[in-house]
């Protein structure tokens, strides 16, 4: 807490208070010959997330997951998901906003992701995709390091 808001007496506020599903896509190319086929399938995950501001200490987050299933070259099936949450942050500092939008917010929303992406495949007739957990802290880290490697290039 910078001193600013400590004399003012304000206190933090952090609070996730809408979650839904912004956008849902389930695919299906080659079904029903594709419930013929045993084998294991290749299972390809593809994450982003970003904040933005809607109104003055309101935000909303949005993970989108593309989930691709193959079995070689062919099909099983595609999911595209964006995950978003409504989040309410009021006297916080701006480096802490920084973690928050980038670690807790997709974090907290993370959970929910996976049990649409597991709820989806089972409802399209396959075994349920249990998405691993993400350390959206150790992205977050690698994001800055990057950026810091990008920074020092060009002022060279």
């Amino acid at each position: 807490m910078t001193q600013n808001t400590q004399s003012s007496g304000l206190q933090p506020i952090f609070s996730l208070d809408k979650i839904y599903v912004k956008d849902i896509s389930l695919e299906l190319p080659n079904a029903p010959k594709i419930f013929l086929n045993r084998e294991q399938p290749n299972i390809e995950l593809n994450l982003s997330y970003n904040t933005e501001k809607i109104d003055d200490g309101i935000y909303q987050t949005i993970i989108h997951a593309t989930v691709n299933a193959k079995i070689g070259t062919e099909q099983m099936f595609l999911i595209e998901v964006d995950q978003a949450g409504v989040f309410q942050m009021r006297n916080i500092p701006q480096e802490q906003l920084d973690l928050l939008h980038n670690i807790e917010c997709p974090n907290m929303l993370f959970a929910y992701l996976r049990e649409v992406v597991t709820d989806l495949t089972t409802r399209a007739g396959f075994l349920p995709v249990m998405l691993a957990p993400v350390n959206f802290a150790y992205l977050y880290q690698q994001k800055q390091q990057s950026e810091a490697n990008i920074s020092n290039v060009t002022a060279h």
